[in-house]
């Protein structure tokens, strides 16, 4: 069959090696580059970009860029037009470790100190048990009546049947 008759391409004579010498077969969707290597340059045209942004803005004196100016990054052993695509630099907020108030230093302490027991400070790990208290307990502190719980057990299993099974009166007398 005649290719340039019905308009189709002819396939490929065989597979094309990455031209960054990796080693993986390469596509012409990527530039005949393997995947992982087109990844790789779109990644660092980025951060050229995001770096040529930066040292613009640090030259004009600006804190904000409007223009957006395309980096031009020579493929690897071929002379390839690679696609620029704007990319809007991302502002990153830097948060201090240890606040100066008195929460931010109470946070860092309750993640900081090994978990213990609430009522004899036993270092309690990962086999602590909370109870419904808020507290946390060894195994021989668990139960409510080893450690004065002031949870009130009994109005919450009074509020969680009344919730669960609510009240259906029957009507004294039929209506006709």
């Amino acid at each position: 069959m005649d290719h340039d008759k019905t308009g189709c391409q002819a396939p490929p004579e065989g597979p094309i090696l990455c031209i960054n010498n990796c080693g993986f077969f390469g596509s012409a969707a990527t530039m005949n580059m393997c995947s992982k290597c087109h990844k790789d340059m779109l990644l660092k045209q980025e951060q050229a970009k995001l770096a040529a942004s930066s040292i613009g803005n640090i030259m004009n004196g600006s804190s904000s860029s409007t223009e957006k100016e395309p980096v031009v990054v020579a493929a690897a052993a071929a002379n390839v037009d690679i696609p620029v695509i704007p990319v809007e630099p991302k502002t990153v907020s830097v948060q201090p470790l240890f606040g100066s108030g008195p929460e931010g230093s109470g946070e860092a302490k309750l993640k900081d100190g090994p978990k213990r027991c609430s009522s004899c400070n036993k270092r309690v790990g990962l086999t602590g048990f909370n109870c419904r208290c808020g507290d946390l307990f060894c195994a021989v502190h668990r139960y409510s009546d080893k450690h004065n719980c002031p949870f009130d057990y009994r109005t919450a299993a009074r509020d969680a049947i009344a919730k669960a099974n609510p009240v259906v009166k029957a009507e004294k007398l039929d209506k006709i």
